[in-house]
Order: structure tokens, then sequence, then C-alpha cells
């Protein structure tokens, strides 16, 4: 066996009676839709519940798969100390999982924090679950700041894993949605909230998989959601798998999106193989992106692959623009992979006697000395996206209404901390983030007095 249901289920700890004291009355969608998912998977009689928690043990780098014979948890945190759980983990096929991962090379595992709590992102979908069934053993997955093809990627491992033991399965994906749908939910109203939670249910209500990796990251951090990773460490247990899809409710009376969906397999499904198609489309839009690279960025990504491959550093070659050679800059190379940021290192005026050679100083420093991540791998430099900024010159300003985030860059300067931001940065749609951003990175605090500058870039791409 393998796989043999999944869901897509909310944590409200309101929605558990003890704690809700009659408030949970206000989301009786929310409260039907866990019923009938327990009754549905009470009918199946899983020999394991597999369960992907955001609030577990949660690493930028890692996804952690909760270790040990068992674990405890309460929802003393929520004045309701007398509900209480004592779950047994599948260590059998917890340790396989590992040991799998690991012969892989695949960044998840036991390793690292061994917290024995059991969270309530894990305990709000048990409480539901065990008041029809109780006769399964437990398998706990955090998510992670890893890219969605790597939770997906687990999500077929875990299948993989479970077929191999016979083990009869459920996929609980325990997340909710947007948490900015009202102005009095816990982070107030943003219009990507709702936008979130009408697309996130479209999709999961089609079943239509491969569509969770177009959710761009910035709109997922504006949307405050919880789950989506939950729900991409899910889906990839079904990959190429047909599944029929119930869709059951979606509500936000507390300002958070509560969503459930029921998936049962039904088949093969080879068109269904949603990673192994994005992997393809991302594959030709880096070519075709490579293939448009002015010389700018050619300078900076050959000056990366042979510093990465061989330790060399390029000389300056003899066939760039002329500018590049008689003018001199501040210039920033940044690195993106997986639509994150890998690597940024500049200079705000210029060190090295042209363009050409600033680029190479820089490109070296974003690859292996940002100190915000480990040195590029060789194996990575296929899936890089590379852009370089050259600075013009920067003029004091009295006021921040005299930037534009599209526009200009910004440098803050209190003493001998300096932060600088560059300009039309994905996710920084205001003057005010920019600055925060920049006060950060310069180790300023938010009431401290700053002088700021203002500068503008030629971007290449």
């Amino acid at each position: 066996m393998s796989i043999i249901a999944g869901y897509m289920v909310p944590h409200p700890p309101i929605a558990v009676a003890e704690i809700g004291r009659g408030e949970e009355k206000a989301i009786q969608p929310t409260i039907d839709s866990y019923r009938e998912v327990a009754r549905d998977i009470a009918s199946l009689k899983p020999d394991t519940i597999i369960l992907t928690s955001p609030h577990s043990v949660m690493y930028s780098d890692y996804l952690h798969i909760s270790p040990g014979k068992r674990a405890k948890g309460d929802f003393g945190q929520f004045r309701a100390p007398d509900v209480r759980f004592e779950e047994t983990y599948d260590k059998e096929l917890v340790e396989r999982l590992a040991d799998k991962c690991a012969l892989l090379g695949f960044p998840a595992g036991t390793a690292g924090a061994r917290n024995p709590d059991l969270d309530h992102g894990t305990m709000v979908p048990l409480y539901f679950v065990e008041k029809e069934y109780k006769d399964f053993k437990l398998v706990r997955v955090s998510l992670s700041g890893l890219p969605l093809k790597d939770h997906y990627r687990l999500g077929m491992l875990i299948r993989e894993t479970a077929a191999e033991l016979s083990r009869r399965a459920v996929f609980i994906g325990s997340g909710d949605l947007s948490h900015c749908q009202r102005e009095s939910g816990p982070y107030g109203y943003k219009p990507e909230g709702p936008r979130y939670d009408d697309r996130i249910m479209d999709v999961m209500g089609r079943g239509d998989f491969g569509e969770l990796f177009d959710f761009d990251g910035n709109f997922l951090e504006k949307a405050e959601e919880c789950g989506h990773r939950s729900f991409v460490i899910m889906a990839g247990a079904f990959d190429r798998r047909a599944v029929s899809v119930k869709k059951l409710s979606h509500e936000s009376t507390f300002g958070v999106g509560y969503g459930f969906c029921i998936y049962h397999p039904e088949g093969e499904d080879e068109s269904r193989n949603f990673l192994e198609k994005f992997e393809e489309k991302e594959e030709k839009r880096l070519s075709e992106q490579r293939a448009k690279e002015d010389a700018y960025v050619q300078l900076a990504r050959k000056t990366v692959e042979s510093y990465i491959r061989y330790r060399k550093v390029p000389e300056v070659p003899e066939d760039l623009p002329e500018e590049m050679y008689r003018t001199s800059a501040g210039t920033f190379v940044s690195i993106h992979k997986d639509g994150a940021l890998r690597g940024c290192i500049g200079t705000i005026s210029a060190i090295c006697d042209n363009v050409a050679e600033e680029i190479i100083r820089n490109a070296i420093s974003a690859s292996t000395r940002d100190p915000r991540f480990l040195e590029i791998e060789p194996k990575e430099l296929p899936y890089l996206e590379i852009t370089v900024d050259v600075l013009g010159d920067t003029e004091p300003i009295a006021s921040k209404d005299l930037l534009d985030v599209k526009r200009y860059g910004v440098i803050v300067t209190n003493g001998m901390r300096r932060g600088l931001l560059l300009p039309n940065l994905d996710g920084v749609d205001t003057v005010d983030e920019q600055i925060d951003i920049a006060r950060r990175k310069a180790g300023i605090r938010p009431e401290e007095e700053v002088e700021l500058e203002r500068f503008e870039v030629v971007r290449h791409y």
C-alpha cells in the first residue's frame, strides 16, 4: 500500500471546544468539515498518519522529521491543559525515510533540534481525528525555507517509503491560509490575503497541484499564509496519481482563512508529473534568460563559474563594451536561485580601476562571502539568476519624501554604521520598508537618527 488519502486542513485552536468555550460555534463549517475528515480517516483505518505542520521545528535549509518513539503535548498555552495527547511515532518509517534522504543527499531527516512537545498544528487535527479513530502511528514533518520543489520532492519520498514498508497511510497537510483577511484579524487586512485564499482554494479544489509552484514567494509572504508548503508536501505524495477531490469548506470569520479538501487516489496518471514539468519549464526559462544576458551579467556569471569550479579569478576579457574599461563606479552583483536571494555583495563607490574589474571582484564576493549564505556549490551553477547594478553618484537628501522605491536606492548612516538597499526590489513596495531594511543591514535601531542618501542604478540582466 502507500498513501491512501490526503487532507488539506487548518489548525485553529479555537475550534477545540475546551478552548473555544462556545466561540467555536462562529466557525461551525470548520467544525463540520473536521468531523467529516475524521470520519473519512476512520473509514480507511490507516496504519500511519503523516502530518505536516508549520509549527513544528523549522529550519531555513532543512526539513525536520520528528524522531523518537513517542511524543506528548497539551493545549496549556491555550488555557486548556487538560486536553492532552500522547502519540506513538512510526519509528521504522521515519528511520527509513531519513536514511533515504541521507543516501540521496536530500536536505531532510531527523538531525537537529529534538523538541519532544507536539505543536498545535499537529494537535488540532489529531483532536478531531482521535474522536473517531486512534489505532495509528504518527509521522510528524516540519516545513522549511527551502524552495517549493524541495517540499514537493519530500512528499514523493514519503510516499515511496510508505510503499516500501507496505503502510496504509493517510496524509494530513495542516496549515491555515492567509492571516490578513480582515482588519480585526491577527495581521490586519492586506489585499493579498483574500486573493491568496481564493486562489489556493481554487487550485486545491481542482487538485491541480502543478499550480502550487506558480505562487510567487513575495506574494506568499505578503499574504501571511501559513500552510502553503504543508500543502505542497502533501501534493508531492500524489505525484503521477489521479485524485478525486471533495472540497468541503472555506471561511475567514476571525480574519484567518480555514480551508478543507479531501483527496482519494484513483490510480496512476503519468500526465500529473508536476515536479518534472515544473523543472523542465524552469530549465527552458533559465536557458532563454541566459541567452539574453548582456556583457555585464555575462562577465559576472563567467567569474562566478570560474571561481566556484576552479578557484580561478578570470582576466578582464578583451571584447567587452568600451564603457566597461573606461568608466569606474560602484557595482552590486545579485544572485538568485529558485526565486530566492542566494548572495548579494557590492561597493557603494568604485574600488577598482574600471567597472569590469569591479564586477569580477563583487561577483566572487557575492558567491562566496555573503555572510547570510553558505558559499555557492558547483552543482548550483546552472540554476543561478544573476543581475548587475551599476551605481550612479550618491546625493544627500533631507527627507524620505525625496525617495522613490522604484527609482532610487537608499543609504542610511549613523556614525560609522552604514546600510544600503538597492531600488526596485521584489517585495519592497514602500519607502518605509526600504529604509527599515537598510537600517537592519547596518544594525541601526528604529529610534536612532539617520542621514539619508539616494542614488540611481543601471540594472543589467
